[in-house]
């Protein structure tokens, strides 16, 4: 035997179907689709159609809650950002959103960051963020850093603080 003479089993390659092409090939005219139709047609859409009853995915009872006011924090842990100082790649000391984002380690979080005490911290840094626990707080005062969490006033309590300066200013001018 030569490598010339090699040759697949018999059978063991066949050509690809060639539907409608005729009746003599056994699959002509529908091509195997039966007959008319959506489902005849190429495109059909209808997973999870059951004819005008309900569908399973509606029957079925759901759980949990999604709600859709909370609050999406980028949550960083303090050893990932001391990780990140001591490659180099983080030289500043003051860090806010924008600094974490540039170095890869917030992602997402369209609210802020959050940060969390996983990990130890032994640079000096002050942070600016949305969010902090407990437990890096106090790693990062340990360290001898600080943290600011500037406070957000929803719209609602502007207009009322508004309206109550209209008023005090109403008041004053009736007594004076």
């Amino acid at each position: 035997m030569k490598l010339n003479d090699l040759r697949d089993n018999q059978g063991a390659r066949q050509g690809r179907v060639r539907v409608g092409r005729g009746i003599g090939s056994g699959l002509g005219k529908t091509g195997g689709r039966g007959q008319k139709g959506q489902k005849s047609r190429s495109g059909v859409s209808i997973k999870g159609f059951e004819g005008g009853q309900m569908p399973l995915h509606m029957r079925i009872p759901k759980r949990g809650f999604n709600n859709i006011f909370a609050k999406d924090y980028a949550e960083v842990n303090l050893g990932e950002i001391q990780k990140v100082i001591d490659s180099g790649r983080l030289t500043a000391t003051d860090i806010d959103h924008d600094a974490l984002k540039a170095v890869g380690l917030a992602r997402g979080g369209k609210d802020g960051v959050r940060l969390l005490g996983k990990g130890e911290l032994t640079a000096k840094l002050s942070f600016t963020v949305a969010g902090v626990s407990k437990g890096a707080r106090e790693a990062v005062e340990k360290a001898g850093g600080s943290v600011t969490v500037p406070e957000i006033v929803p719209a609602a309590d502007k207009h009322k603080a508004k309206h109550r300066t209209t008023q005090a200013a109403k008041k004053a001018a009736i007594q004076g």
